[in-house]
């Protein structure tokens, strides 16, 4: 047990401070607009439903644009590019915070997400290169966990800050957080990693091995689940479990402070052969979210279900993050920060192929029928894995 303590020296943890620091500031930025729908639609004269492309636009950017850009400048040394990203995401957050057009705004979403995606893949590699291999699979779920916290904490507070002066001054905030994370980031971040060298082509044919299209498919799958239902889950607690509207936010906080549990989990599968033990967690998940079926009809029973699916929500992160970089190592080493871009990328995929299901199935049947979905989709998670492990086993190089 004093050697485990001893391997993450004051260093690291001032390293993996700053890193989980800037995905809070970045998921803060991402998610905050959620909660500003309404006022950013009153304040520049467009719809709801134009403004919620400014969610999906980002999404999309950062779907498409992260593993471009990252193929792209991966080549150069760490420290400079870290710096320079973490600027043109202030930069970005402070051009959104003077938009008062939707085109600007959008663009500047735009920005803002291929940064935040490329800065996030090499925040993954500096702590898959730095930290000590025994942690790596804390850290870079602790890393993860940023994301969950913008969403527990960030989020709530930007949202109160747009509601009580202007949404206007949340970006501001978080141009503001971005810069504490950037003189931060100064004096921390390692100052001789250098780049991968390695062409766009030669990172991109890392996508044509057959192990990992594989694992990019299972976070996406998953992911695809949980979100059938949580991109509903204000109707479903109104109409179904029958949750006053003025604690559908006290819901929405704990379910948020349970899912951090889920990065905590996270870390414990993918010490010693995630890959394996993930089979058998979707099977788990597929259980807990197939009992929505029976459960949306019981507010306890209901609330249990939902705790329950934020628990494993994010359980797949660190298993898959180190899996591709290992992929990476084994198949084209230049393409390591490339790799690192997945499972975020994957992630964002599986919210958008959640959300888009989900509202088929509301279009065409009842609330209770997104458990099916949900359930079948968590089901064909745990038999991509099954393939991947099997895959993986069979043929070690």
């Amino acid at each position: 047990m004093v050697n485990e303590e001893q391997t993450l020296s004051k260093k690291h943890k001032i390293l993996a401070f700053t890193l989980i620091l800037l995905t809070f500031v970045m998921g803060t930025s991402e998610f905050v607009i959620v909660g500003l729908l309404t006022e950013v639609s009153t304040s520049i004269g467009i719809s709801i439903a134009t403004a919620g492309t400014l969610v999906s636009g980002f999404a999309i950017a950062y779907a498409i644009g992260t593993p471009l850009v990252t193929g792209l400048v991966s080549r150069f040394p760490k420290y400079p590019l870290m710096l320079g990203l973490i600027a043109i995401f202030i930069l970005g957050n402070m051009i959104s915070a003077l938009s008062s057009t939707y085109v600007v705004l959008m663009g500047s979403r735009i920005m803002t997400a291929v940064v935040s995606g490329v800065l996030t893949a090499l925040s993954m590699s500096i702590a898959n290169t730095v930290i000590p291999k025994e942690k790596r699979t804390t850290i870079i779920a602790s890393i993860f966990a940023g994301f969950t916290i913008a969403n527990v904490m960030g989020v709530p507070l930007g949202t109160m800050i747009g509601q009580w002066s202007n949404w206007h001054m949340t970006f501001w905030l978080t141009a503001l957080l971005g810069s504490v994370v950037f003189i931060i980031s100064m004096f921390v971040l390692p100052k001789r990693l250098s780049g991968e060298y390695g062409s766009l082509s030669d990172q991109l044919s890392l996508l044509k091995q057959p192990k990992v299209i594989l694992a990019f498919l299972i976070p996406i799958f998953t992911i695809a689940g949980t979100y059938t239902i949580y991109t509903f889950i204000t109707p479903i607690l109104e109409n179904k479990l029958g949750v006053p509207t003025k604690y559908i936010a006290i819901v929405l906080l704990i379910y948020g402070f349970f899912s951090i549990f889920s990065n905590v989990l996270a870390g414990k599968i993918a010490q010693r052969n995630g890959l394996s033990k993930l089979r058998y967690i979707f099977i788990i998940q597929a259980v807990i979210l197939f009992s929505f079926y029976f459960t949306m009809s019981s507010l306890w029973l209901g609330l249990l279900s939902i705790l329950l699916m934020a628990v494993l929500l994010y359980a797949v992160n660190a298993t898959i993050q180190l899996y591709f970089m290992d992929l990476a190592e084994e198949y084209s080493p230049s393409a390591k920060d490339f790799a690192s871009s997945l499972t975020p990328v994957a992630v964002n995929v599986g919210i958008a192929l959640g959300a888009a299901i989900g509202g088929f199935v509301i279009t065409s049947g009842n609330l209770e029928y997104l458990a099916l979905a949900a359930a079948t989709l968590a089901l064909i998670a745990s038999a991509i894995t099954f393939m991947s492990y099997r895959r993986q086993s069979n043929d070690p190089h």
